[in-house]
């Protein structure tokens, strides 16, 4: 197994880091801002509004925990049901048109790939979209393991996704670095004791962030330049 050995990297990073664990949505792909749209959207067309606090609020949190979480802010008269049915297909309509990475996120994975360290994906979207969308990028055959909200009982934030997936690489969490870009994955990935980079898409990092993660990145590109020098085992 090769790793990657530190250079000039943060030394809030293991060192060798031993498999890089990315998120999907918001990190890889560029898709927090089209659901984002499409749930605004949605909640405009049925004359329930979504307000803008409760839709950050969702961004990198699985459907159950957010359809929860939307009952308790929204109250019983919010049309739930319809809300989902009408912004999945604003949704999917815009993944059709076109499903664009977040800029240097090719790049970074094949350096990851060339550089023989293994990569995993952990995310919130249920499995059978996970793949799709991963397919539909071009991005699917760069991850040794591939977890989704479909293979944990807790999703994130809890530590359960990020924990499943070091396992199923066999590398101790100690020994991996998370790429991230919300709130709840930070949170999830840190719990389970993985170093996480993130870097912010639909929201910035606050306080809390900054105290957590190893970095704040601008973008992936930055993250292609702090963990540079590939080396093997």
């Amino acid at each position: 197994m090769a790793t990657l050995t530190r250079t000039a990297r943060s030394s809030a990073l293991p060192d060798p880091i031993r498999a890089v664990i990315f998120d999907m949505d918001g990190t890889l792909l560029s898709t927090e801002a089209a659901q984002h749209r499409a749930f605004e959207e949605a909640g405009a067309a049925l004359g329930s509004p979504v307000p803008e606090e409760v839709l950050e609020a969702m961004i990198g949190v699985s459907r159950d925990a957010n359809e929860v979480m939307l009952a308790e802010r929204l109250g019983p008269e919010f049309p739930l049901a319809r809300f989902y049915a009408d912004s999945d297909v604003l949704f999917e309509a815009a993944i059709d048109a076109g499903l664009p990475l977040r800029p240097g996120a090719q790049a970074i994975l094949r350096h990851f790939r060339d550089a023989g360290v293994p990569l995993a994906l952990c995310t919130s979207t249920q499995g059978g979209k996970a793949q799709e969308r991963l397919a539909k990028a071009g991005l699917l055959d760069y991850f040794d393991v591939v977890v989704t909200r479909s293979d944990v009982t807790n999703a994130k934030p809890h530590p359960e996704p990020y924990l499943l997936t070091a396992s199923l690489l066999g590398v101790d969490p100690a020994h991996c670095v998370a790429v991230e870009d919300s709130y709840a994955g930070v949170r999830s990935s840190t719990a389970a004791g993985i170093a996480t980079v993130m870097v912010p898409d639909m929201l910035p990092a606050t306080e809390e962030q900054i105290l957590l993660a190893a970095e704040i990145l601008p973008s992936l590109s930055a993250l292609r330049d702090l963990l540079l020098a590939p080396a093997e085992s």
